[in-house]
């Protein structure tokens, strides 16, 4: 946990331009890469592709598949955001779980009432090919009681997120990012899950993709 937060700290004291009026929240475009989620004591939580269509507001996520790890979560999801459902889907023994979506915060896009922090030089400005420059947005995850930081390129597609919770936290971190969904048949509902009935929710559960890895 010390060594995220300090990077954290590191990257606001590096930062070239301070907060001001002119800067709006961006959105990301369609993604396909890489995902690793980290928890802030050290456990790697998962690990694994995804597909993201910033238009339709849909995201796939399957962890522990190409690079099994024993501490990470195996997850398969896909998640409509615009319709508010979350599928908790098992293409092994196709099966699926479908669920209400309370929360739609996620690490691959800025939201729209996110706070302008700094513009910030990872590595070096000076040398060609040996920097990246990223603003960095904060904010307040009301619905899960916390807050975070997401650094994002001028073009905004993202590098780095802290999601900072009362019961756990989380650094986020995407890798071979591609700016286009390169196998549309990720968003897609599986068949064996059309008929799924929506699950009830118990009481005082939040169902988000941040929350599938507490």
């Amino acid at each position: 946990m010390y060594a995220a937060i300090t990077l954290f700290v590191f990257m606001c004291l590096s930062a070239t331009t301070n907060a001001d009026h002119h800067h709006h929240p961006c959105h990301a475009p369609n993604m396909t890469g890489f995902m690793s989620v980290l928890a802030l004591k050290g456990d790697i939580k998962g690990y694994g592709a995804f597909t993201y269509d910033s238009m339709g507001k849909k995201l796939r996520f399957r962890s522990n598949e190409s690079h099994p790890m024993n501490t990470s979560v195996g997850l398969d999801l896909l998640m409509f955001f615009d319709e508010g459902i979350l599928y908790e889907i098992d293409s092994k023994n196709k099966s699926c779980e479908k669920k209400t979506l309370h929360c739609t915060m996620h690490p691959l896009d800025v939201p729209d009432d996110a706070t302008f922090m700094s513009t910030a030089n990872s590595g070096s400005p000076t040398i060609e090919g040996e920097g990246l420059k990223v603003t960095t947005w904060t904010g307040s995850t009301a619905d899960l009681k916390g807050h975070y930081s997401m650094s994002v390129t001028m073009g905004c597609l993202p590098v780095w997120s802290f999601f900072f919770h009362e019961s756990s936290s989380f650094f986020v971190s995407l890798t071979e990012v591609e700016n286009e969904i390169k196998d549309p048949d990720q968003l897609l509902v599986p068949s064996y899950c059309l008929a799924v009935p929506l699950e009830e929710t118990p009481e005082g559960t939040v169902n988000s993709f941040l929350n599938e890895f507490m």
